[in-house]
This record gives C-alpha cells, structure tokens and sequence, in this order.
C-alpha cells in the first residue's frame, strides 16, 4: 500500500480509545476518530488536534456511520465501559452494543475493513470456572443491572461472528480485563480510580463487599499493545487480554498505602448485585497466538495514574497528597 493505512477508531475520545488513537498514529495509521462524546471526552485527544493523520468526528454510531473514502481497519471501541456510566446510561449501552456493532461491522462489510470489537471479561459474568480461559461460556444474569452492559457486548460478539461466518469479513475480538492508567474519569466508578480518588482528596477508601473479592489490574500500554497485536494478528477467535496477576481489593489498598507512605481508612459497603467475586484472565491464547503479557508492574502503573490525577486541577491540589481525616 502505497498510503498510510486509514483507521476508524470508534469511542475513540475515551480512555482505551484515546490511547489508541496515540498508538496508531506512532504506527503511521491515518486516525478517524468517531465519538459522541456521552463518556469520552476531547481532553484525551486534545494533544492530537492538528496532528497530521488525524481527524476527529463527533457521531453516535448508532444512528449513522459513514465515512468517505478507503478504510483498512475498524476498531469498534464506542460503549459506556463502568457500572456508574452502564447503570446511568442503560438504553445507551444496549443500543451501542447491538445498533452500533451493527453499524460498525456494516462499514466493515462495505470497505473490505478489518474490524476489532471491544469486548470485556464482563461477558463471563460472576465466574463458575476459574481463572477464565476463552472457552468459558459465562454466568451471566440478563435481567439483572449489570445486564445491560454484559448481554450487550455478548450480542456484539454473536453479531461480530455472524459477519465473520455469513459476510466473510475480517474480525478480531478482545475480552478486555480491568484495565487502569492515566486518562481514566475521576467520577467513573472504577476501582482504581475510586480509591486513588478518595486518597488523595483525604476521604475514606469505598470497600464493596469484604474487600476480598479479586479482580487483575492491567496497565494501559500493556493492554493497548496487546490490542495492536491483535488487530494485525490473523486470530479470528475471542482473546483475552488482560493481567493474570489475581489480586484482592485489600490487596489494591495495600499498594496504594505502600506509595503514599500511609495508611488509609477504609469505610465498607455492601456488595452490588452480581458483583463477580473473582476475575482472573487465563491468557494462554494471548501468550501463544500473540507472543504478549503485561509487563508493568501494578505498583508502577499506579505511581503513573497517580501522577496523572494530581496534574489534575481539580483533584486533591495540585502536586499535593490531602492527610486523611482526622
């Protein structure tokens, strides 16, 4: 080829798409980037405005998606992503997830474009086999809160499929385990952000249930190359991506109290409905088809994170750690 490739990048100005964005322009993509803007935000691309190669177009993709001219890839990244945005925007999230897949595969169909689906590890609901590996069919409630958000991305990966067998297009499908770094929103709902949130503006870690549920906390660069990976892979099967490192959410406590040099209270409340008590990847698949694993550590990527929330004029001061309470 004798251009740059040209990449559409849905969902593109929020925290996974973002980074993405920056990914493939350093790849020498010409970037589209498609967003409407309910949870993404023009902060995460604003460095990207006047680049060459980029372009950014607010569009819900449920509606209409068109874009003139070639496009090689798709990367199909458009959905509310927390359970604050999920449980805030349920239509949303079901009608991006089946209306917007459907939109999306259909350019794929027209410009003879590969096409990558964000899905999650939330399509395998509050685990019976344990750690996951892609074989897993999933226990998931469909009417139950967070049934929004995991039967909307198992229709996006049904209908991913359906196109792959019935249209022949090329699709590639990620199951996104947590995933945490700079660019996360403050007020997401993410545990992560939640209690680094919370520490550093002096107020007490929100614990959901005992504290011992596990989840994997994969960092942001790690998880975008594994997504590059994918996409340039020949693998037309589901991939896990994500941090086989199972930690506690005591566990994630004991860390960031380990980098602020404190210790930190903790206030407990009751479990949500359907909170999945373990979350671990089995990325043998990602390992052997893909030659990836994460590579930094948790406590690196927090320092990161955290580094990026006190940039933020608006969080806990500027370069200023707030004491907890008295």
């Amino acid at each position: 080829m004798s251009r740059p490739p040209r990449t559409l990048v849905t969902g593109g100005a929020g925290f996974l798409g973002s980074h993405l964005c920056d990914r493939l322009l350093r790849e020498g993509h010409e970037v589209i980037c498609a967003d409407n803007l309910i949870t993404g935000s023009l902060k995460n691309i604003a460095h990207l405005f006047g680049q060459e190669g980029f372009r950014f177009l607010k569009q819900d993709v449920t509606e209409y998606l068109y874009i003139e001219g070639p496009v090689e890839y798709i990367l199909h990244f458009a959905s509310p992503a927390s359970p604050v945005d999920y449980l805030r925007l349920p239509i949303q999230t079901l009608k991006v997830g089946s209306l917007g897949t459907h939109k999306a595969l259909g350019l794929a169909k027209a410009k003879r474009a590969r096409l990558l689906l964000a899905s999650t590890s939330e399509v395998y609901g509050d685990p019976q086999v344990h750690p996951q590996p892609e074989s897993y069919w999933g226990h998931v409630n469909p009417v139950g809160p967070r049934g929004v958000y995991d039967e909307a991305k198992r229709f996006a990966e049904a209908m991913t499929m359906a196109y792959h067998r019935y249209h022949g297009v090329e699709t590639r499908i990620a199951r996104i385990f947590n995933t945490f770094g700079p660019r996360m929103r403050p007020n997401d709902g993410r545990v992560v952000s939640n209690f680094l949130i919370q520490a550093l503006e002096g107020n007490p870690l929100t614990v959901y249930g005992d504290g011992r549920q596990t989840r994997s906390f994969c960092y942001v660069s790690d998880l975008v190359d594994g997504l590059f990976r994918l996409l340039m892979s020949a693998e037309g099967e589901p991939v896990n991506l994500g941090n086989p490192a199972e930690r506690t959410i005591r566990d994630l406590v004991a860390a960031i109290e380990k980098i602020l040099g404190r210790s930190l209270p903790v206030t407990y409340n009751p479990l949500p409905q359907d909170d999945p008590r373990v979350r671990q990847p089995d990325i043998t698949r990602a390992r052997t088809l893909l030659g990836w694993e994460p590579k930094v550590e948790l406590e690196i990527g927090l320092r990161e994170t955290i580094d990026y929330f006190r940039g933020q004029p608006d969080i806990g001061g500027e370069g200023r750690v707030a004491a907890p309470p008295a």
